[in-house]
């Protein structure tokens, strides 16, 4: 039944998803989080450090800020999918899908690093895909490198989503240097200019590096899983696992653009997983970014499933167990 009333697009389906947004975010704003011992807080990229002075180590500012945040990568999610129509439904769920992964770690609805990437990388993907079929050099793909490598001086990890880009370059284009060239040109840029300003106000440039140095090997402290956070990302799991092999025996009847979305929407899964396992420095914060394609992937899942009742109850568990562990967070 849940999963039927959220399948409309009429502005009653967007007031139930503001409604179920603000439950989800309740606690971050009854009980704001302070800042954590993870690399990223200690010694914050450039731009996060400046993020902070913003807040100015206010708590409930950080919440706001990354509730406002969440909002417009939110908007991004469904406009991707309106854009490129890669699910061939218009639907609110991916926003909301999304919106339930933001809430399975409580205490990670704080000020962040990888949200303000995650929206940064959403952009890029974006530029990436409207290069489908454009006719000569897609400038899309400097766009894209310079929208990612503005978002890891949010999170330097978001840095290594660059081999997204020549991902794109090889699903939708033929082989051309050009393209890989500004590319790069575009994942340089952002850093050249933050070394030019370190240069200028009389910073020692050691220090950037070390920060970078630390902020993608170093290691990261261990998270402390709720027992229901376990449960709820052991289901999410299955549910994801399920959803990806009901997508990749229909990938080749799908439209061409809609092929590729998918490719590209797995690679960053994947790359995402790959960090979180093999990477020190990663940490739980990757829900940020790995939720994105997860979103998408489940959705499809629900939308064309033939037998409806199966996704009704996974998509009730779901909106189900992540309340409860708000609930159970709370008190």
């Amino acid at each position: 039944m849940l999963l039927k009333v959220f399948r409309g697009t009429g502005p009653a389906v967007i007031l139930l998803i503001i409604i179920t947004l603000g439950l989800l975010w309740i606690s971050a704003f009854i009980n704001p989080q302070p800042e954590g011992s993870l690399i990223y807080e200690t010694k914050p990229m450039p731009l996060y450090g400046v993020l902070k002075y913003l807040v100015g180590g206010q708590q409930l500012s950080g919440v706001i800020f990354t509730f406002v945040l969440m909002v417009v990568l939110l908007f991004l999610i469904g406009y991707f999918n309106t854009s490129v129509f890669f699910i061939n439904e218009r639907t609110f769920l991916p926003v909301l899908v999304y919106a339930l992964f933001s809430a399975v770690f409580p205490q990670m609805q704080t000020l962040n690093p990888a949200l303000p990437a995650a929206v940064f990388l959403m952009l890029a993907q974006i530029r990436i895909m409207e290069a489908y079929k454009k006719q000569g050099i897609a400038f899309n793909f400097f766009d894209a490198g310079l929208l990612i490598s503005t978002g890891s001086l949010f999170y330097a990890n978001l840095i290594w989503f660059g081999i997204i880009i020549l991902i794109g370059i090889a699903i939708l284009r033929t082989g051309n240097i050009k393209e890989v060239a500004i590319s790069f040109l575009g994942l340089i840029t952002p850093y050249v200019i933050v070394i030019g300003m370190y240069y200028v106000l009389g910073n020692d440039i050691r220090d950037f590096f070390n920060n970078i140095r630390e902020n993608l090997f170093a290691d990261s402290p261990g998270y402390t899983f709720m027992r229901i956070t376990v449960v709820v990302l052991i289901y999410l799991s299955l549910i994801i696992l399920l959803s990806i092999g009901f997508l990749i025996p229909q990938l080749n009847s799908k439209k061409i653009v809609a092929r590729k979305t998918f490719y590209l929407l797995l690679w960053i899964l994947g790359l995402s997983l790959g960090l979180y396992f093999f990477m020190p420095s990663v940490s739980v914060e990757i829900v940020w970014i790995a939720g994105i394609p997860a979103s998408y992937f489940m959705v499809h899942y629900f939308v064309f499933v033939r037998k409806k009742i199966v996704p009704e109850i996974f998509f009730t568990g779901i909106y189900l167990l992540v309340l409860l562990t708000q609930i159970l967070y709370i008190f």
